[in-house]
């Protein structure tokens, strides 16, 4: 503390000129850059099939807390809006695909499903 009312109370900032004595007792300034702000840093890459793997872990979990116990009724109906939601981004998805060019039969070899089954579930004419 008595250090800092040095630094105040020194002479030569009077006259606007930061004394030698004045910078060794300053604190370090903390660091105010953005991380994500910064285009330096390359971005982590998340995989789709860890992600996959890492949604499947949370789904697995969330119908075991439903399970256990007493039980919970009420969150089986929010798990079937979960399914509904997962069916609609698998739509969206297949969407996506098909506007980066991706065939009906590479979707549907990819789902097990024929091609005319993934072009009347999810095509839109």
């Amino acid at each position: 503390m008595l250090a800092r009312e040095e630094h105040r109370t020194s002479p030569s900032r009077a006259n606007g000129q930061p004394s030698s004595m004045s910078l060794a007792i300053q604190p370090s300034r903390p660091d105010t850059v953005k991380a994500g702000l910064t285009a330096k840093r390359p971005r982590r890459l998340v995989e789709n099939d860890e992600y996959g793997a890492f949604v499947r872990r949370v789904l697995r979990a969330y119908s075991r807390r439903v399970g256990v116990g007493d039980g919970d009724v009420e969150a089986l109906a929010l798990m079937l809006g979960l399914a509904e939601e997962i069916d609609a981004a698998i739509a969206e998805a297949v969407k996506g695909l098909r506007a980066c060019g991706y065939s009906w039969a590479e979707i549907g070899s990819r789902l097990g499903i024929t091609r005319q089954a993934a072009q009347q579930r999810w095509g839109t004419s």
